[in-house]
C-alpha cells in the first residue's frame, strides 16, 4: 500500500472519531424520541422500504433498485393503517432521494412519521412542540439551546405565522405575487426560511393550496391548505397537516404531479392505487415528517449534516 493510500483510509476512521459524541448523543435522541411516543400510547409499525409505486411528487428523484424504489417516506404504508383501524402509529425509517446533497441534505437519511386519527393539523403542532420540548428535557439539554452562535429558547408557546405574514415580514413580494410569478419556492427558500426560528422555534401553517400536496384544505377557505412546517434555527425540521381523505381529490393531485414529472422528462409511475382506495376508509387524521438528523443537528448545534451520521456517500 502507498503513503497516499494510506492516508486515504485513515481519513474517514479519524473523521469517525472526530465525530464520536455526535453519535453517542445522536443514539440517546433517537431513543428519547421512541420513548416519548412510546409512553403516549403510540405503536411503532415498519412498513416497507421497496415500494412499486411511490407517492408521485413533481420534484423528487426516486432511488431505483432491480426490485423497484427506494421509498422516499414511509407516508403511503403508515396511512393505510390508519385506514385499516389503526389511531396511533409511529415510525423511525431511512428514506431515499437521488440527487439531495449538501450541508442539510442527504441521499438517505431518517425520517420520524407519526399519524394519529381524531385530530387536525392545530392539534398536531401543539403535539409535535411538547415532544421536541419533552425530549429535550429527558436528555437534560435545558431550555435554551446554543445554535449558530445565538440562544435558542425552548420556552412555550412556540411562534406560530401564517405563511402569508412571513412572506410579509421576510420576503421582498407577498405570497400572491409570489405564486402569480412562480417564484413562491424561491421567495420561500432565500428570504423567509432563514429569518424564522432564529430565536425560538417558529411554526409556519396555512399554506396556499397549490402546495397542500397530501394535505387538506382548509375549512370555509379552500384557497388554503391545513399544512404546516416548523423552523429551529433557520432550519426546516418538520412537515405536518391535516390528511386529505378524499381519495378522488387525491387521484387528481396525483395526476397533476405526474404531468409535471412527464413534462420535466422525470421517470413517471403508476399511481399507488392500494393507496388511493384505502383512502376511502381513512378517518379524519393528522400526520407529520421530521427530519431527525436535523433535530441532532440543532441539538448538537451543528452546521452540516455530515456531524450527525457516521457515513456519507462519499466515504464509500
Amino acid at each position: 500500500m502507498s503513503p497516499g493510500s494510506r492516508n486515504r483510509d485513515i481519513g474517514p476512521e479519524a473523521d469517525l472519531l472526530a465525530k464520536k459524541e455526535n453519535l453517542r448523543q445522536r443514539a440517546r435522541i433517537l431513543g428519547a424520541v421512541r420513548g416519548f411516543f412510546l409512553d403516549h400510547g403510540y405503536l411503532e409499525v415498519e412498513t416497507p422500504y421497496i415500494v412499486e409505486t411511490p407517492i408521485p411528487e413533481a420534484h423528487i428523484e426516486y432511488v431505483e433498485t432491480p426490485r423497484g424504489v427506494l421509498h422516499p417516506s414511509p407516508e403511503i404504508y403508515m396511512k393505510r393503517l390508519l385506514s385499516a383501524g389503526y389511531d396511533r402509529i409511529f415510525q423511525i425509517a431511512r428514506c431515499f432521494r437521488e440527487g439531495e446533497r449538501g450541508d442539510r441534505h442527504i441521499r438517505e437519511f431518517t425520517l420520524l412519521e407519526w399519524y394519529r386519527t381524531g385530530i387536525g393539523y392545530l392539534e398536531l403542532m401543539d403535539e409535535c412542540e411538547f415532544m421536541i420540548r419533552s425530549v429535550a428535557k429527558k436528555l437534560g439539554l435545558g431550555r435554551t439551546l446554543p445554535r449558530g452562535g445565538r440562544a435558542l429558547s425552548l420556552e412555550s408557546p412556540w411562534e406560530r405565522i401564517p405563511v402569508t405574514e412571513a412572506f410579509e415580514r421576510y420576503s421582498p413580494m407577498p405570497a400572491a405575487e409570489a405564486l402569480e410569478r412562480d417564484r413562491f419556492d424561491e421567495m420561500l427558500g432565500i428570504h423567509v426560511e432563514p429569518c424564522l426560528g432564529t430565536d425560538a422555534p417558529a411554526f409556519i401553517y396555512d399554506y396556499p393550496a397549490s402546495r397542500a400536496s397530501l394535505s387538506r384544505l382548509r375549512a370555509g377557505d379552500p384557497s388554503l391548505c391545513e399544512r404546516f412546517e416548523l423552523y429551529m434555527g433557520g432550519l426546516e425540521i418538520a412537515n405536518g397537516f391535516s390528511e386529505l381523505t378524499d381519495p378522488g381529490e387525491q387521484r387528481e393531485r396525483f395526476l397533476r404531479e405526474t404531468d409535471i414529472r412527464r413534462a420535466s422528462g422525470l421517470k413517471v409511475f403508476p399511481l399507488p392505487e392500494s393507496f388511493l382506495r384505502a383512502l376511502e376508509n381513512m378517518p379524519r387524521s393528522a400526520g407529520i415528517a421530521l427530519g431527525l438528523d436535523r433535530l441532532v443537528m440543532v441539538f448538537r448545534d451543528c452546521a452540516r449534516i455530515d456531524d450527525v451520521v457516521a457515513f456519507t456517500p462519499e466515504d464509500g
